[in-house]
């Protein structure tokens, strides 16, 4: 008898130490990160009919945006929200000529690292979407179509630094100048697909150009937002802009 019920004691405690087991493993596996990290509150737009979410999703922060510009354009012209949002160019760039194309909504959505690591081999940017500023503007690379340099391209940027590609897709390539008008030189400006932050040109009173940077055009220093210290891009007035030969970190993806 005695023998019995050592037997079933034994039994029933190997039971118990591989349900623990199997409960803190499938503990880990399975835990996303909750919260959303306050710096995505950053993100928002007015733009009538806009509905920008930003949330989480395991361990990827997802931003989903239809890309409309929250600011005025010559190319909102003949669209639906031409009544409140055209508005002829008034930059300071001489030699600006408009492209045939105008602004489209669009169905953009990006999956980026929360908690971004270094790569261990520059992952070139694509032509199209490699981040997102934070009204939900899509943000190109430094490249036209064929990847060539921008050098004719930029004429037809808008008052604000952006323009509408075949499909209506607004993005920026340069720095978006209604975002650090409203926000400061120095401002979040948004996210690469790595997950990396993008800030504008001025840092600690000093703005900066590529020379300041590396290669990936960006270096790692405490911001407002990550005080701590973290990787980030700047955009700078000279080539490559934003970022120069492919991501720091390992991208995400973005959909559209």
């Amino acid at each position: 008898m005695y023998k019995k019920f050592l037997f079933q004691s034994l039994i029933m405690a190997v039971i118990a130490i591989l349900f623990i087991a199997c409960s803190k493993t499938s503990s880990t596996a399975s835990t996303p990160t909750a919260t959303l990290p306050v710096v995505f509150k950053k993100f928002s737009s007015t733009i009538q009919g806009t509905t920008l979410q930003v949330y989480m999703e395991g361990d990827y922060v997802v931003i989903k945006s239809n890309g409309l510009p929250d600011h005025k354009s010559p190319y909102y012209q003949g669209t639906q929200w031409a009544s409140t949002m055209y508005e002829a160019y008034n930059g300071t760039n001489s030699a600006w000529a408009q492209n045939p194309n105008t602004i489209a909504s669009q169905n953009l959505v990006f999956k980026i690292p929360v908690t971004p690591a270094k790569s261990s081999n520059a992952n070139q940017t694509p032509l199209g979407p490699m981040g997102v500023a934070i009204n939900g503007v899509a943000i190109f690379n430094q490249y036209a179509a064929g990847r060539v340099a921008l050098t004719s391209e930029i004429n037809g940027f808008d008052e604000y630094n952006g323009h509408p590609q075949n499909t209506g897709q607004y993005h920026y390539h340069v720095e978006p100048l209604f975002i650090t008008a409203n926000h400061g030189k120095d401002a979040l400006l948004g996210f690469l697909l790595d997950g990396y932050p993008i800030y504008g040109p001025l840092e600690n009173g000093k703005t900066l150009t590529s020379a300041d940077l590396d290669t990936y055009h960006g270096h790692t220093a405490a911001t407002t937002d990550y005080p701590n210290g973290i990787y980030h891009y700047h955009i700078t007035a000279d080539a490559p802009y934003i970022n120069g030969v492919g991501f720091y970190g390992t991208p995400g993806t973005v959909t559209q």
